[in-house]
């Protein structure tokens, strides 16, 4: 299982949010590309980074910050925040990055199928749940929909990779839903990465032994809650 360390980005700066509320935020640093290069020198291959302010608002604000992080870091990189149109998932690509993940783009008809027969391996949905259906707009709005059923949608769109996040945990440090994600895993045929209350190597053991793709670090990587380092080795 892949770890995957997060950077999200407000106003260029690497910040925590609790249960995606924006009244709630953290600054950890104001230099983001050294985080990322502490991520690789503690053995880190893989992260993963969200425009805080994109995902709220639309728009790639911190894209500057972005391409100069993954420049810099050498890192695979999946991204999201703010991607709801070609343009946007074409500059990203351009600019060097692995992965793009579609959050709210992902809710509009037609758009994920668009998105994966024309860039392929580049595209990843973001499914963030909240009480057992999909948020949008940064995790402020309910899109209708429920969770499971756009997860199916988005395995028969030709996605291979899904991103979910349990919000009432995120930012929470109160344990990763292995419920919701044992469900996950069993009913779909995705490479499903975890986000939301990693909080101790126990969590990180549960996620592997579901044979999950992926879990992502956040906050207790912050926090120090977690070495980044032993978590990268219980994971393999």
């Amino acid at each position: 299982m892949l770890i995957y360390p997060a950077i999200d980005l407000y106003g260029g700066q690497a910040v925590r949010l609790v249960k995606g509320d924006y009244a709630r935020l953290t600054v950890y640093s104001p230099d983001p590309l050294e985080v990322a290069r502490d991520f690789a020198a503690q053995g880190a291959t893989h992260m993963h980074m969200v425009d805080l302010e994109g995902a709220r608002d639309g728009g790639t604000p911190n894209f500057q910050t972005i391409a100069a992080v993954k420049a810099a870091s050498g890192l695979f990189c999946e991204v999201g925040g703010g991607i709801r149109d070609f343009d946007t998932i074409s500059r990203y690509v351009d600019a060097g990055i692995d992965r793009i993940i579609l959050g709210t783009a992902a809710t509009v008809s037609g758009f994920a199928e668009k998105a994966a027969a024309r860039f392929g391996q580049h595209i990843a949905v973001g499914v963030d749940i909240r009480d057992g259906f999909v948020a949008v707009k940064g995790w402020t709005e309910n899109s209708g929909l429920e969770a499971f059923d756009f997860c199916r949608r988005m395995q028969d769109a030709g996605i291979s990779t899904l991103i979910c996040t349990d919000i009432s945990r995120d930012g929470m440090m109160a344990g990763t839903n292995v419920a919701l994600y044992q469900k996950l895993s069993s009913q779909l045929k995705l490479n499903v990465i975890a986000s939301g209350g990693v909080s101790a190597l126990d969590d990180i053991r549960r996620l592997r032994a579901l044979g999950l793709h992926g879990a992502i670090v956040g906050k207790a990587y912050y926090t120090k809650a977690i070495s980044l380092k032993e978590a990268i080795e219980v994971a393999q």
